[in-house]
């Protein structure tokens, strides 16, 4: 048997069995982290890959590359539409969900939702048709920080773009609501139902008053 030690080139051959594993591991808790339950090895340290940390240098790269490019090219809408897509990555990595729906952001994710509206302002100045996408990014931006009056612009912009979707103008009628912008609301929300299936009607009539009494309701766009 391997750990009969009385003769001794078995205790040896231990000796070496011994050595060799502890070597083994080593590397393994160096290199990849193995058994620290952080994923944080030397080579993840390198690589970025694995930790939130490795994550958070990457969006802050890109973000400094589209501050950049903002500064170099500011009439440029791009460059300003990729400025708040990098902004938005950095606020979602410095948030967490919530049992309502609505992320929870720390103070950087709230300076980065800051950043966004201001973002905004720069880009849809220069652009006849904003991107979908991004308007939907800064709608969301300024309702998380209860800005409903400038959430709901950017509402009516992504409706503007997507005429035949319902979506577009329930978030438009929320958000007008929550501004207590009663009529620019009624507008929204007769256009909306138009465009809701029957069997639906009831629930977003629901959603659409409550915005009216607890203006949160349209931050759950």
């Amino acid at each position: 048997m391997l750990f009969d030690l009385r003769s001794r080139g078995r205790r040896r051959t231990v000796q070496v069995v011994y050595l060799t594993l502890a070597i083994v591991f080593g590397l393994g808790l160096v290199l990849f982290g193995v058994g620290t339950g952080s994923g944080g090895g030397l080579l993840n340290a390198f690589t970025g890959n694995g930790s939130s940390s490795g994550q958070n240098s990457a969006v802050s790269s890109q973000e400094k590359a589209a501050i950049k490019q903002s500064q170099t090219d500011p009439s440029n809408p791009t460059s300003w539409g990729n400025l708040i897509n990098a902004r938005n990555s950095t606020a979602q990595l410095n948030s967490q969900q919530t049992t309502t729906g609505v992320p929870s952001f720390n103070a950087k994710g709230k300076q980065e939702l800051a950043d966004i509206t201001t973002d905004w302002q720069r880009y849809v100045a220069l652009i006849k048709s904003p991107d979908p996408d991004i308007t939907i990014i800064a709608a969301h931006a300024d309702e998380y920080q209860s800005n409903y009056a400038g959430a709901a612009q950017a509402w009516g912009l992504e409706a503007a773009s997507s005429p035949t979707e319902a979506k577009g103008y329930l978030c438009y009628a929320l958000n007008a609501y929550a501004a207590k912008q009663t009529r620019t609301g009624d507008l929204a929300k007769t256009k909306a139902l138009a465009l809701t299936p029957k069997a639906e009607r009831k629930e977003i009539t629901g959603e659409i008053e409550e915005a009216q009494t607890t203006p949160s309701t349209a931050q759950q766009c």
